[in-house]
């Protein structure tokens, strides 16, 4: 009797559309309202990110908010509202200069490590004439010696004092 209400009520379950429970966008739980079909702020703010919303409310305000999506167009609100996110973050990092000092700190880095790239730069410059000041150098060298000591060409490599050649020679492992 069991087996057969479990069936049943399989068959019920089975039977009925799936329920899908749809949460409120961030915007909508921070700002305590319901949210509609055609909200503004749920394609940007998901109900998984309530922190994105809660800083840019904390900055900017949702009136502002919605005013300056308003003011984009729509192929671009994406990226105006992540540049805004960004902007309240910094201005929660720093309230005096918010983006703008963090630039001026990226474009002092950059010209730190310029300075520093500048510098190895030279160093190996430095060092291939160096090194290019040394090889000639021995090459000079290497030149006097070859200059200095005589010519003979009595005696080859490949002969024995009595000229005879390499067949002679017998193998050292016998």
């Amino acid at each position: 009797m069991e087996d057969w209400e479990t069936d049943a009520s399989a068959a019920t379950t089975s039977s009925l559309p799936p329920q899908v429970v749809i949460s409120p966008c961030a915007a909508c739980k921070i700002l305590r309202r319901r949210c509609v079909e055609k909200c503004k702020f749920a394609p940007y703010f998901p109900p998984t990110e309530p922190l994105k919303f809660a800083v840019v409310h904390r900055v900017f305000g949702a009136s502002n908010l919605i005013k300056l999506l308003q003011g984009v167009p729509e192929s671009q609100r994406a990226d105006a509202v992540e540049s805004m996110v960004y902007e309240a973050n910094a201005r929660i990092r720093d309230p005096v200069y918010g983006c703008a000092g963090a630039i001026c700190q990226l474009q002092k880095q950059i010209i730190e490590l310029q300075t520093e790239l500048a510098k190895a730069e030279v160093q190996i410059l430095n060092m291939k004439s160096h090194k290019m000041i040394n090889s000639t150098e021995n090459l000079q060298y290497q030149e006097n010696i070859i200059q200095q000591q005589p010519f003979d060409n009595s005696s080859s490599f490949f002969f024995d004092a009595n000229n005879e050649g390499l067949d002679s020679w017998e193998p050292f492992w016998k």
